[in-house]
């Protein structure tokens, strides 16, 4: 999946159906004098319905249509005959979907799960046919309920990315390169900061056939969670991850510094991020000969109190005990 065909952002506007009228009719049958009251119930109006796609990764095919309007009811008529139901409109999302209310902001619900249904918008009820009006005191009533309005409003769609891992690190950390590696994804590679625009997503295969999926967050900068940078955007995408991944470059002036820049941006932005697994990738360690990674490792050592592992995308080196590092923490 390319960088411009990844949106995880839309609002559209959603109108369900008018609910059709019920029907005001007399029976009339030859030999059957005073037939009465038959007049049929008019039919629900069409619901707008969001639903779970599993095969889907991103909101893009919402990019250009942004209104989604259901079937009107039909209306009722003779014995009791009740009106079709409008045409119900489905709207296909991918898991990790938030559907938020566009006026208020409020999340409305998460779509997270196979199979599962929202009904955005509800169609309106279809009025009752005459028939239904029917008394001792009334028997032939000339009246029926008209339908019940459809309803429109606007909501807005939010796609969380669904991914074991999180790969969290400043611009030019490796990252991209890291996920080109591990997976079979292609990511924009560049020595420039914020190549990475878009997440990324890849799958990392293990031993005896098991996978996991790898997402790749674009840059953060400090100060990500008050808007500088790109980074708050696709911070979002973080929550859905079970396991962070720190990306953090060997030529860094200061490793537990960044580091400690990084967490306090994912608190920042959401506490609860802090409860995650997290490990420190230490990347681009084929610059070091094993005297400064010796130092490098005692200095961190002391520093940090969170695991750590060197590792060279470029190289390969330290790739396969990240792996089984990751699946150890994924399958605890």
């Amino acid at each position: 999946m390319t960088e411009g065909n990844f949106v995880d952002y839309v609002k559209l506007h959603v109108t369900s159906g008018n609910g059709g009228k019920g029907s005001v009719h007399l029976h009339r049958e030859k030999y059957i004098a005073k037939g009465g009251p038959d007049g049929g119930d008019g039919g629900r109006g069409g619901h707008i319905v969001v639903r779970a796609n599993p095969n889907m990764w991103t909101l893009y095919h919402l990019k250009f249509k942004r209104h989604f309007r259901a079937g009107h009811g039909g209306h009722g008529s003779k014995n009791r005959s009740t009106g079709a139901d409008g045409e119900d409109i489905y709207i296909d999302v991918p898991l990790g979907t938030v559907i938020r209310d566009t006026e208020t902001q409020n999340v409305i619900i998460e779509i997270t799960e196979e199979g599962q249904e929202y009904i955005a918008a509800e169609g309106g009820m279809g009025g009752r046919g005459n028939w239904h009006f029917k008394s001792p005191t009334n028997q032939t009533p000339r009246y029926a309920q008209p339908g019940v309005e459809g309803v429109q409003y606007d909501i807005t769609l939010e796609l969380k990315v669904l991914a074991d891992v999180g790969l969290v690190g400043f611009p030019n950390a490796g990252k991209s390169t890291l996920l080109s590696v591990i997976t079979a994804a292609k990511p924009k590679i560049a020595d420039y900061e914020f190549t990475t625009l878009k997440p990324n997503l890849g799958i990392v295969e293990y031993r005896d056939f098991q996978t996991f999926v790898m997402a790749d967050i674009p840059g953060i900068i400090e100060g990500a969670a008050e808007g500088k940078g790109i980074g708050h955007r696709f911070l979002r995408h973080i929550e859905r991850n079970s396991t962070l991944l720190f990306l953090i470059p060997a030529d860094a002036p200061d490793i537990k510094k960044q580091y400690d820049i990084l967490l306090d941006e994912l608190r920042r932005y959401n506490p609860d991020l802090l409860d995650k697994e997290r490990l420190i990738a230490i990347s681009k360690c084929d610059m070091l000969d094993d005297e400064l990674k010796q130092e490098l490792k005692e200095e961190l050592d002391e520093q940090l109190t969170v695991d750590y592992l060197f590792i060279s995308s470029v190289a390969q080196q330290g790739i396969q005990e990240l792996k089984d590092k990751l699946w150890q923490m994924l399958n605890v």
